[in-house]
C-alpha cells in the first residue's frame, strides 16, 4: 500500500541539505517520491509500506544530521 507522510525536520539550511535528504531517502527501496521544502522545514515522502517503513525513512534523515520534530 502506498503511504504519504509529511515530516517536520529541523536543521535544513541550504540547498545541499535538500539534496542530501532527497538523495538518501530516495535510495531506500520502496520510496516513490521525496520533496523537501526547506523554507517550511518539511519533507514529504510517498512510499510503499510493504518495502520500507516510516521508521527507516526517519532514521535515514536523522543519519544525515537532521532532527525530526
Amino acid at each position: 500500500m502506498v503511504e504519504a507522510v509529511t515530516l517536520n525536520v529541523e536543521g535544513m539550511s541550504c540547498q545541499h541539505c535538500v539534496e542530501a535528504i532527497e538523495t538518501n531517502v530516495r535510495d531506500l527501496g520502496g520510496v516513490n517520491e521525496v520533496k523537501v521544502n526547506r523554507q517550511q522545514g518539511t519533507v514529504d515522502v510517498d512510499f510503499q509500506d510493504s518495502f520500507v517503513t516510516l521508521s527507516e525513512i526517519r532514521a535515514k534523515i536523522e543519519e544525515q544530521g537532521y532532527k525530526i520534530k
